[in-house]
């Protein structure tokens, strides 16, 4: 790379309490809306396999939901780009609440093609969620972006938690049918997400004559760091997700129970989002490079925990690695992204960078069970550190970059 780096111009539109605000209502979304995406998960595969004349389709409720967050990733970007945030946050409220209701009346008709249309509708709710992140560095400024991330990725916490009482407390309501209450319930999230949209103060994009034209990937692509970032990214989420998926397997075939299971995989989400409150303020002083590089030492802490034996104490070590490597990893990649495109090639890059995740992401879900089945729980955690070292020599490449081209107003 030859030349002056290029990162994001200071936000013309960044007001430090408009974007606290943002950053609240957007946490607070997080935290109610969220907890419905646990929640087609856990019922995913267990109303599939009511549903299903074939058991071997029992998940593809589930493969629909991330292959349609997947393919909507970009056009949703593209969307809130011509639209605003609000337009994108407003129509994914209302077709999650679609979803919700598609998938009760599945349920209550013995329909799995239906409930596999359901889980679509929950696959483009899930994409525009994934924007809450990015939304929340739109009112920013340069040095509270990482932080506004954080801060919005730590609903998730909440939502775990709630999402549990989701399942546990509608389960026989208003139907005898297996998850009708649990799926119709997940209406009210929705209705009291698309209230607190309201309250978002992120202005419509302007238009295009008014603005600079979006520049083609070759020019955004010559900050190296952009590429980097969305390599992190995908391949912390991908890692995450493959061994997430392939736990409960693992522990069943060890003897353990699914409680033994749930908890593990509980606490293991809360290593996800509970540092989120902090991991932006260490992005802000340490940059976010060395941010990512601790993360990925700690997804291959989970991998080297998880070869040094089977006991209950190992898969509650190596989970916990887990999670706090997807915290540090991702979070690090979304403000290194963040912090070096342009605002006129915000939906463009984000798009592809989302549509590159939730790729890797389904690609991981799918192909979880299968590596289980080649080479058992050794053979996935050994797996997962292939990603892992080409995101490594990645940001390794990156760093070294940054140093011979100095970028100035980054968080870096």
């Amino acid at each position: 790379m030859t030349g002056t780096a290029k990162v994001a111009p200071p936000n013309a539109q960044a007001d430090r309490p408009r974007a606290v605000r943002n950053v609240a209502v957007l946490s607070t979304m997080s935290a109610i809306q969220g907890a419905q995406l646990p929640v087609y998960i856990v019922l995913g595969g267990l109303a599939g396999a009511i549903l299903a004349d074939d058991k071997s389709l029992a998940t593809l409720p589930i493969a629909c939901q991330m292959l349609t967050g997947m393919a909507t990733a970009l056009p949703m970007s593209l969307f809130m780009g011509r639209f605003g945030r609000k337009a994108g946050f407003w129509l994914g409220s209302i077709l999650a609440c679609l979803g919700g209701l598609l998938a009760a009346l599945a349920m209550l008709r013995g329909d799995f093609w239906l409930l596999c249309i359901a889980y679509m509708f929950a696959g483009i709710y899930q994409t525009t969620q994934n924007y809450f992140r990015f939304a929340a560095t739109d009112t920013a400024p340069e040095d509270y972006k990482p932080k506004a991330i954080s801060l919005v990725l730590a609903g998730g916490l909440v939502a775990a938690l709630l999402s549990a009482e989701i399942v546990t407390r509608t389960e026989g309501m208003l139907s005898a049918v297996p998850f009708v209450g649990a799926f119709t319930f997940l209406v009210v999230p929705n209705l009291i997400g698309m209230v607190l949209v309201a309250f978002l103060d992120i202005p419509t994009p302007p238009r295009k004559s008014d603005t600079a034209p979006a520049r083609p990937w070759r020019a955004i692509l010559a900050d190296r760091n952009i590429p980097v970032a969305m390599l992190c990214a995908m391949f912390v989420y991908g890692t995450m997700t493959l061994t997430m998926t392939s736990t409960p397997l693992a522990m069943i075939a060890c003897g353990f129970g699914t409680p033994d299971a749930a908890n593990v995989v509980k606490w293991h989400v809360v290593a996800m989002f509970a540092p989120s409150f902090f991991t932006g303020s260490i992005i802000a002083r340490i940059g976010a490079r060395p941010v990512i590089a601790m993360g990925l030492l700690m997804l291959l802490g989970c991998s080297a925990v998880a070869l040094s034996g089977i006991d209950l104490h190992d898969f509650y070590i190596a989970l916990i690695l887990l999670g706090l490597g997807w915290n540090f990893g991702y979070i690090g990649a979304t403000s290194l992204l963040a912090a070096h495109h342009r605002p006129e090639d915000r939906a463009k890059v984000q798009g592809l960078n989302d549509f590159l995740v939730m790729a890797v992401m389904a690609t991981a879900a799918l192909s979880s069970g299968k590596l289980m089945a080649m080479g058992g729980w050794s053979f996935v955690v050994v797996a997962v550190m292939i990603p892992v070292g080409i995101a490594a020599l990645a940001l390794l490449y990156g760093t070294l970059l940054a140093r011979r081209v100095p970028v100035t107003g980054a968080v870096g």
